[in-house]
Parts: C-alpha cells; sequence; structure tokens
C-alpha cells in the first residue's frame, strides 16, 4: 500500500502562507520588510531608552526614550514652532543644492568628455573631496557677510563632488558611436550636449545628486551650530544647552523623516530615467 503524503495541518498552513505570500504584489512586500524593519529599530530604541530610564545615573537623559520623545515632536507640530524650523533648514539645502547642480553638472561634462581635463583636474579635484566641508567653515565665515551664505557654502562645498563625478562617469559611459552618428548627421556642439549627452547622463545625474543630497543633510546639522538662530542645526544645539533632551530626540526624529524623504525623490528621479537597451 502507498503511504499518505497528506502533511500535517500545521505544515499545510504554513505552505498555504508562503504561496499566499508570494502571491502578493510586490509594493505589499516591501511595506512588510519596511514595517517589519522600523519596528526592530523601535523596539532597540525603546530597550536603550528603558536602560537609560532605570540607571541612576543615566535617568536625567530618559527624555531620548521613544515615549517622551513622540510627545514632544507631537507638542512641536501641534504648535506649529516645528515648521519654521524645517523651512530654514530646507532653504538651506536647496539653493546649496541649486549651486552645486550649476557647478557640478558642467564640470562633470567638461571631465567627462575631455580626457585632458580629466587628467589635468583628477588629482586637484581628489584632493579637494578629502577635505571635510566643515574644514573650510572658519573661511566661509571670513568671506561671507551673513551667517546663512556661509551655511550654504559649506552645503556647496560638501554637495559638489558626487555631482561632478557622478556626471563625469556618465559621460565617460556614453558609447563613442552615439558622438559619430550625431557628428554625421550635422549636430553642432549644443545639439551634441542636448540631445546627446544630457538624456545620456541623466540618471547619474540624479544618481549623483542623490548621494550630495545624503552628504548635505549630514553637513547641515553642525554647520547650523555657526551664528544664525533657526534650522534644525540649531534646534539641536538649543535643546542640548537647555537640557530639554525629549525635544532634542524629537527633532532628531524630524531630521531623519526629511532626509528619508529627500532620499526617495532621488531614488523616484533615478528610476524615472532609468533606461535598458533591448
Amino acid at each position: 500500500m502507498m503511504k499518505s503524503t497528506t502533511l500535517p495541518p500545521s505544515v499545510a498552513f504554513g505552505h498555504l502562507g508562503i504561496k499566499k505570500f508570494k502571491a502578493m504584489p510586490a509594493w505589499s512586500h516591501n511595506l512588510l520588510y519596511a514595517t517589519l524593519g522600523m519596528l526592530m529599530l523601535l523596539a532597540v530604541w525603546w530597550f536603550g531608552g528603558w536602560l537609560i530610564a532605570s540607571n541612576p545615573d543615566t535617568a536625567t537623559f530618559a527624555g531620548f526614550g521613544p515615549g517622551p520623545a513622540f510627545a514632544a515632536l507631537y507638542e512641536l507640530v501641534a504648535s506649529g514652532s516645528i515648521w519654521q524650523t524645517i523651512w530654514s533648514s530646507l532653504y538651506r539645502i536647496l539653493i546649496g543644492l541649486f549651486w552645486a547642480i550649476v557647478i557640478g553638472v558642467p564640470v562633470g561634462v567638461l571631465i567627462g568628455y575631455y580626457a585632458v581635463a580629466r587628467q589635468v583636474a583628477n588629482m586637484p579635484f581628489q584632493f579637494l573631496r578629502m577635505i571635510s566641508p566643515l574644514a573650510w567653515m572658519p573661511i566661509a565665515v571670513l568671506v561671507f557677510a551673513s551667517w546663512d551664505n556661509a551655511i550654504i557654502f559649506l552645503i556647496t562645498i560638501a554637495a559638489v563632488w558626487p555631482i561632478i563625478f557622478g556626471t563625469a562617469h556618465g559621460v565617460q559611459r556614453i558609447d563613442p558611436l552615439w558622438f559619430k552618428v550625431a557628428h554625421n548627421l550635422g549636430a553642432d556642439g549644443t545639439q551634441m550636449l542636448t540631445r546627446v549627452i544630457m538624456p545620456a547622463i541623466a540618471q547619474d545625474v540624479f544618481a549623483g545628486i542623490r548621494l550630495a543630497v545624503g552628504v548635505a543633510w549630514v553637513v547641515l546639522v553642525p554647520a547650523e551650530y555657526l551664528g544664525v538662530t533657526s534650522g534644525l542645526g540649531y534646534a539641536i544645539n538649543d535643546a542640548r544647552d537647555t537640557l530639554d533632551y525629549d525635544k532634542l530626540a524629537a527633532i532628531v526624529i524630524v531630521i531623519g523623516i526629511i532626509g528619508f524623504m529627500l532620499d526617495s525623490i532621488g531614488a523616484k528621479l533615478i528610476k524615472m530615467y532609468s533606461w535598458k537597451m533591448e
């Protein structure tokens, strides 16, 4: 007699659950994994906050826990005081990124297209790139009349290098036959740039901008420790000086949320301009 191949109910239920999970749309998988990851992060944060609060030596810093932090965040949002803080930082980031793009994309195209320019610029650019943007702070304070402009300069210095090298890498990846075909069709310099180079490197440019946003967002907080009286960095510094640790943790949450949103926009632009040859 043949043995029965019927699975035990628990195993059969497990297989059925796996099949249903695999049949779910991809976006629901991503949402589930993201939720699981955030719950794990929240659990680690809660445990760390509990350790801090339960230790008499560190109980003063109990405001760093998720409970006080989210309560402070609610108060900041409900009072509306957080919005001007956010806008001040976003203004500096956007202006800094604007100048980084205005400088970085043309320079990247130049060193990517011309081998001589690339060889001449490689060593000085690599040297300057490895200098911390915050190391330029004393020079920025001396050169610029306002603190805002000094911070924007630091953000520009931080953001320009990913854009330059990302753009140059994109230009170098263009098939030389494309240039030959464009020349044969009578394309001039402007048409070569607008019809061949820029569409071909759009994905690389946006990838560089995405990296630049991450670097600039990290530099923003310490840059706003300068003489400004607004912005997320100033809010963190002020909360630290007043020992308002729950507010400090709430500002950190805001920084993380905005940074994630900016990165998501960059990822969306990269995906929008991605393409593949069939």
